[in-house]
């Protein structure tokens, strides 16, 4: 185990570094000058190329690559340029409230999707049944932010009961986290069901059954603990994108985490907050990626992870 997971972080670093060197392109390919930000728009020329040395973005492209290589390697994400701090601190204070939101809405989501996919594969082709899918259905189609809004006009302006944004108490985090977990819990449902359904058609399934094992026991002790595998799949491939896909909710409620503060980057051409939120968010794909590959072994002892 030990070695399989040395493995896999080692074969992080070329994807990393692979990352890096497409986000360091693609925000340099982003259209205005941050420079030009920097330094007003009333600023002249002259002033507007002192500001520009001064950030070295007057070096080519790979210089300025590598030099941000170096830093990153050493620790330092650099400085934004809007703001004058510290990327890190700006981090410090962001990172957190994304990791709270996103383990909120995974929790509640993975729960009722389990839930709903195991009441609708015990009914199938009955009104719990469908009940539970129009539910899921229903989850994934909606967009992000007109749930978002309609959330905000339900229990912000007519009810008054919950905060429209902002970061302040568990409160803030209830209509973020609901709309960010809707459409996860919809497909955590449906492949639920779905795995239930296959599982409960293997023959290990009617041998317990006919040795006389009660219903609730085959269905949480065989069914649902065979069927996690691929439910497992799922729920960690959503994770991972809930960690750097939080963009359009927090948006939506002015929530102050890494997806707000990317979004602002990228309005204000702040290269170095851009490249190093991107990149953090690489890395959190690929880890949970391998969290849930050896969660694989936890359900079933008969997967062997190669090292």
């Amino acid at each position: 185990m030990l070695k399989y997971i040395v493995k896999r972080i080692v074969e992080m670093i070329p994807i990393l570094i692979v990352v890096s060197i497409l986000t360091f392109l693609f925000i340099h390919l982003i259209p205005g000058d941050p420079a030009r930000l920097v330094a007003g728009k009333d600023a002249t020329l002259e002033e507007v190329e002192n500001v520009r040395k001064s950030l070295g973005l007057d070096k080519p492209i790979i210089m300025q690559y590598f030099s941000y290589m170096k830093n990153l390697v050493s620790g330092e994400l650099g400085t934004s340029l809007t703001t004058g701090l510290p990327v890190i601190d700006m981090f410090k204070t962001r990172f957190m409230p994304s990791i709270y939101l996103t383990f909120l809405s995974m929790f509640w989501a993975t729960i009722l999707g389990l839930l709903i996919g195991i009441f609708s594969a015990i009914n199938k082709n009955k009104w719990p049944d469908y009940l539970g899918m129009v539910t899921a259905v229903s989850g994934i189609s909606l967009p992000g932010f007109w749930l978002g809004l309609i959330l905000i006009q339900i229990f912000s302006v007519t009810f008054g009961i919950l905060p429209t944004g902002g970061l302040n108490g568990f409160s803030s985090y209830i209509l973020p986290s609901i709309t960010l977990g809707a459409g996860i819990m919809s497909m955590i449902a449906r492949f639920t069901r779905s795995s239930m359904l296959e599982t409960m058609q293997s023959d290990y399934i009617r041998t317990g059954r006919a040795k006389g094992l009660k219903e609730r026991t085959v269905i949480v002790q065989h069914a649902l603990r065979n069927s996690l595998i691929s439910v497992v799949t799922v729920a960690g491939l959503q994770f991972g994108f809930l960690l750097g896909g939080s963009v359009v909710v927090e948006t939506v409620f002015s929530f102050p985490g890494m997806g707000r503060l990317l979004i602002d980057s990228i309005s204000f051409r702040d290269y170095p907050v851009i490249q190093s939120a991107l990149l953090l968010f690489a890395f959190e794909f690929i880890l949970v990626n391998l969290i849930v590959d050896i969660l694989y072994t936890k359900l079933n002892p008969k997967i062997q992870l190669q090292s």
